[in-house]
């Protein structure tokens, strides 16, 4: 089964459901292997008057269990054994296949829970030595998924990017982006610690939930103070709290998702510039970037590379329009509309080498 979502460019697209996970998938392989033996079980105490003890003469439901035990794990000490020919074809055909089954599953639930973690232990102690300037991404649901699109499509290598998630499944659609993977929970310093959360750029919180947001932040703040971190909520009155927890940038949706509706109510051509701005498959995008040495000195307005419209100076920030940003100094960010693709809704963009 799969379920239909939208990506980022509204586009309808199949998602897999979400697996169980590790604890639900091994309750579900007890049970499935307790439910295999209960079938032998009760075939053999069905068949107990064709069972012949060499011990005291005599089948009792005990003697059923024993025999059941032995049986399907091939150890068969002989002292009880079928007579009859229903009894033995019930042990060729179906105690056989339940044998098999049960080894199956124990083998793979070994794998599962052994050999996978200890490689995937093993392939991320190899990957630490790689990683930095890396974009760590707590969460891989909806909104994870689609951070990690926009960062594909602003032209992030996969390789960048690191998704945590507890979820095996959400994690395979992540290898299947090419991006990095490591399971575990985003909110304990170990696995941010095998993160290299010391070493990366940005750090993106996916909760889910506004409490796990805060607890993501304020766990990835704890282990590096200069990180760039962003995280989503979903009531607004959270908002302090996150920020508080280290968040530098917190996304409402839901108020987000208002403040759209009420521009669309007075001009649909605002929203849609601001959609083409955000987007990474706009026309335009909004950048950012530290001031080059060579404009030092001059307007905002004389910056290259697109229309800038905003300086970031000191923690405050200033529009085009007010007298700080008709001098831009050392150390300012300059925030600029950019043309993508040779778009014709942007400045025309100079270079180093144009006039």
């Amino acid at each position: 089964m799969f379920r239909v979502r939208r990506d980022p460019d509204d586009h309808l697209v199949l998602r897999r459901p979400d697996r169980l996970s590790p604890w639900g998938n091994l309750l579900l392989r007890a049970t499935l292997v307790l439910g295999l033996i209960m079938v032998a079980l009760a075939g053999h105490w069905y068949h107990r008057d064709a069972l012949a003890d060499g011990f005291d003469g005599h089948v009792s439901f005990v003697d059923i269990i024993y025999f059941t035990a032995v049986t399907i794990t091939t150890v068969g000490y002989g002292d009880i054994t079928p007579t009859s020919e229903g009894a033995r074809l019930f042990d060729a055909l179906v105690v056989t296949p339940i044998r098999l089954f049960i080894w199956i599953i124990f083998i793979g639930t070994a794998y599962s829970f052994v050999v996978r973690r200890s490689w995937e232990q093993w392939r991320m102690r190899g990957l630490q030595k790689k990683l930095t300037d890396h974009f760590i991404v707590a969460g891989y649901g909806t909104t994870g998924s689609a951070a990690v699109y926009e960062l594909l499509q602003n032209g992030v290598d996969a390789e960048k990017i690191l998704v945590i998630d507890p979820n095996e499944g959400r994690l395979e659609e992540a290898r299947s982006e090419g991006c990095l993977t490591l399971q575990g929970d985003a909110t304990r310093n170990a696995t941010l610690e095998m993160a290299s959360i010391d070493k990366a750029r940005s750090f993106v919180a996916c909760g889910g939930r506004d409490d796990t947001s805060a607890l993501l932040v304020m766990s990835a703040r704890q282990l590096n103070e200069d990180l760039s971190i962003s995280a989503i909520i979903k009531s607004e009155e959270n908002e302090f709290l996150v920020k508080k927890a280290g968040a530098d940038t917190v996304i409402n949706p839901v108020a987000l998702g208002g403040h759209l509706l009420a521009r669309a109510a007075t001009g649909s051509h605002v929203v849609d510039y601001l959609q083409d701005l955000v987007v990474a498959s706009g026309r335009v995008q909004l950048k950012e970037r530290v001031v080059a040495i060579e404009e030092c000195g001059g307007p905002l307005s004389e910056c290259r590379g697109g229309l800038a419209v905003r300086i970031v100076r000191d923690g405050k920030y200033y529009g085009f329009w007010e007298p700080e940003a008709q001098s831009v100094e050392e150390g300012d960010i300059i925030v600029q509309i950019v043309p993508v693709n040779g778009g014709r809704d942007g400045p025309a963009v100079r270079d180093e080498e144009a006039g």
